[in-house]
């Protein structure tokens, strides 16, 4: 080895060291903000887009839809399952989802002294392809099927612009004008990194995937209706085997488990929000026959649909108890 490359291997190590420590300062910077600002379990939005959540102990499997959002841990990890893929983030590597599918979530790592703590922003497709524009930057059209979650290393330039924009629900003064700025900065870094064909398909309209959006939109619009995919495939310009192959290879499930899982999930948001009975909640989105929805909820969630809506208001219940006494607890220690 010559002199030339030991220089140039020592620089790299030092370039390499340099990177670790800025990753640990901004992952620091990180957890410390969202610790601040989400003082108990849950979730706040502090800039419009901006969600910090915060959870103190692993939780079970919670059903749920997914948007088209990137998300970051400063502390703990999550796993995320569509169909039956998994998706686990921590805080070296980020989720991003880029169409409103149901998903099933939980947390595994948090504890009380090192609660889960993680952000997401939400990105709009207006702005995706306003950054594309600008950059000059062209989809590319090989990837034709492109999975709607995936989950990718996130780099130091991508961490320090996240961390950026939250230091700015510290100064809201200035979040109006730069919030924006750095949220752009986010996207563009996005479409530069390894998920960005999936970020350009969207904002493009171009590949099966655009076409698999607009019948998800189809499907979400008319959840209560019997599920036509003849109809569906010609609205979005497909042959039927074409549509079915596309949409599975996008949301990991078939038409039919997308409607099934989403007219579920709809349901149980009429009983708890609403506070539908089962068969009113069922009929709703479009089940003519109870005994077949609570077979299908008590196989989706675990439980009958007035014990499931039972034990979630009894856990929402005791969380806000808990909360309660720890705000109590905490204001008796000053």
């Amino acid at each position: 080895m010559g002199r030339g490359d030991t220089v140039d291997s020592m620089n790299h190590r030092l370039v390499e060291r340099d990177q670790q420590q800025r990753v640990l300062t901004y992952r620091n910077e990180l957890v410390e903000i969202i610790n601040r600002f989400v003082g108990k379990d849950g979730t706040v939005e502090p800039l419009k887009g901006l969600r910090l959540h915060r959870v103190s102990s692993p939780t079970d499997l919670a059903h749920g839809v997914s948007d088209l959002a990137f998300c970051v841990i400063g502390q703990g990890s999550k796993d995320v399952f569509l169909g039956e893929d998994r998706y686990r983030y921590d805080p070296m590597h980020y989720l991003l989802a880029t169409a409103e599918l149901p998903v099933v979530s939980h947390v595994i790592e948090a504890s009380p002294e090192f609660p889960y703590l993680s952000l997401s922003l939400k990105l709009e497709p207006s702005m995706v392809s306003s950054v594309m524009v600008s950059a000059g930057h062209v989809a590319v059209r090989g990837h034709a099927n492109v999975r709607a979650i995936d989950v990718s290393r996130l780099t130091v330039d991508l961490l320090d612009a996240v961390v950026r924009l939250v230091r700015l629900i510290d100064t809201p003064s200035e979040a109006p004008f730069l919030a924006g700025l750095i949220t752009r900065e986010i996207v563009y870094r996005l479409l530069t990194g390894e998920q960005g064909h999936r970020l350009c398909y969207i904002a493009v309209q171009a590949g099966h995937t655009h076409q698999i959006a607009r019948a998800i939109a189809l499907l979400r619009a008319e959840l209560d209706q019997p599920l036509q995919i003849d109809d569906i495939a010609q609205e979005v310009g497909m042959s039927v085997s074409s549509f079915y192959h596309h949409f599975k290879a996008v949301t990991a499930m078939s038409p039919l488990q997308y409607q099934k899982q989403m007219r579920l999930q709809e349901a149980r948001r009429l009983m708890l929000a609403e506070n539908l009975d089962a068969a009113g909640a069922g009929y709703q989105v479009g089940y003519s026959d109870a005994s077949h929805f609570s077979r299908d909820y008590k196989q989706l969630f675990g439980l009958p649909p007035l014990s499931d809506v039972k034990r979630l208001r009894r856990s929402a219940m005791a969380r806000t108890s808990m909360n309660m006494g720890k705000n109590q607890s905490t204001s008796r220690s000053y």
